[in-house]
């Protein structure tokens, strides 16, 4: 592999931190914690093509943004650098509970 030839291992880890860093600046509206720490997103798999697929839940089914942010979360990881096109799939199994937070967001809502 010639120098100016990146390894596709280390740009699909690019690509996974530009995600990251990208779900981690959308937040719940309701929640003042971002949606990857307070344990919404359960899978993210990025394809040889660069192109990201998202599993994530919502706190509850009847959550007041399930119209809208899935949406939301699927636009914002599309417009990341490195990522040619993304998906989201929204997934109730298994279903969302406040275990699933991050030590950090645990922490924000006062939560130990």
């Amino acid at each position: 592999m010639s120098s100016d030839q990146v390894d596709p291992s280390q740009a699909k880890e690019e690509i996974r931190e530009n995600v990251l860093q990208t779900l981690r600046s959308i937040y719940d509206p309701e929640i003042p914690v971002n949606i990857y720490d307070i344990g919404l997103i359960y899978n993210i798999d990025i394809s040889e093509e660069s192109d990201v697929e998202i599993k994530m839940t919502l706190t509850s089914p009847q959550c007041p943004v399930a119209e809208t942010l899935p949406p939301e979360v699927e636009q914002k990881v599309a417009e990341t650098e490195g990522v040619t096109g993304a998906t989201v799939h929204v997934v109730w199994e298994p279903p969302w509970n406040p275990d699933m937070m991050s030590e950090d967001a645990k922490l924000e809502l006062n939560m130990f």
